[in-house]
């Protein structure tokens, strides 16, 4: 396989990473094809030598780390219309954040997520645990799992226990996943692709998201069927099988995007007017 189609094979990978960081699919997508642009016209920034996922990874932080600086610079005021409109998109979470989802979400070692960001492995270290630690004040929150293996179910709910969350329900099929997020009304979903029945967990989750305002994750043996940046896609992307340290991380990250101004309150008034 050429360098060329590993980098496309890799690129899931990497909309799933800018997803994360941003808490959408338009934004996180949006960072990746810049980072494409910017290779095309620059390709030396992309190194072809060793681990080409750490170097697109790599390569992503030092595009964005220049463009951040060059949009700030003295020239910043001779930018066309269309640059300065997408350098205007909000920055990069905070740096623990990256690394948390590097090392829990991507699988980098601590070492390769500090040469990812630039940073020291101690750094890193540090950021890491930083990370961890601000999870814990997203605990207490209502989550509705969609999953028709029970086995698989029961894997999940002990993970969102374990987090400090509370589990209000497991739905199989369409209807039972659509029927307990109207009575419980959850801050969190997480769902499966294909359900009981040859259910659709996405069907279900798109009749939900009509009700409500709710992050969701989707936990997936095929999460590359919702990377391609084609069509409507979620935000949060699990792999099964899944580690427990990464459904956390994503846990954390997906709720610290959670609209303001009240959970279940502004959630109620969604579901009222879309009634």
């Amino acid at each position: 396989m050429s360098n060329s189609e590993e980098l496309v094979a890799l690129l899931p990978y990497l909309r799933r990473y800018a997803r994360a960081l941003t808490g959408s699919q338009e934004r996180g997508d949006r960072y990746v094809r810049l980072f494409l642009e910017v290779i095309l016209q620059e390709p030396a920034r992309l190194s072809r030598d060793g681990d080409l996922k750490h170097n697109m990874f790599k390569a992503f932080h030092e595009t964005w780390d220049a463009v951040a600086v060059e949009a700030e610079g003295p020239d910043a005021a001779e930018l066309s219309g269309k640059a300065k409109l997408e350098q205007r998109i909000a920055a990069l979470p905070a740096r623990h954040r990256q690394v948390l989802l590097l090392v829990s979400l991507e699988g980098f070692p601590v070492t390769r997520a500090a040469e990812i960001i630039g940073i020291s492995e101690q750094e890193a270290r540090q950021d890491l645990l930083d990370a961890r630690l601000e999870l814990q004040k997203n605990s207490g929150a209502k989550v509705l799992i969609i999953e028709d293996e029970t086995v698989i179910a029961m894997d999940i709910a002990v993970t969102v226990r374990s987090a400090g969350h509370m589990v209000v329900g497991v739905g199989a099929t369409f209807k039972e996943a659509v029927g307990l997020a109207e009575e419980h009304l959850p801050d969190l979903v997480l769902a499966d692709i294909h359900l009981k029945g040859g259910d659709s967990g996405i069907d279900a989750v798109d009749r939900i998201l009509r009700g409500m305002t709710v992050p969701v994750i989707f936990i997936t043996g095929f999460p590359e069927a919702l990377l391609t940046g084609k069509k409507v896609e979620p935000a949060f992307v699990i792999t099964k099988p899944f580690d427990p340290e990464t459904l956390t991380a994503a846990i954390g990250q997906a709720l610290s995007f959670r609209p303001s101004g009240g959970r279940n309150g502004k959630q109620k008034a969604g579901a009222q007017k879309h009634a």
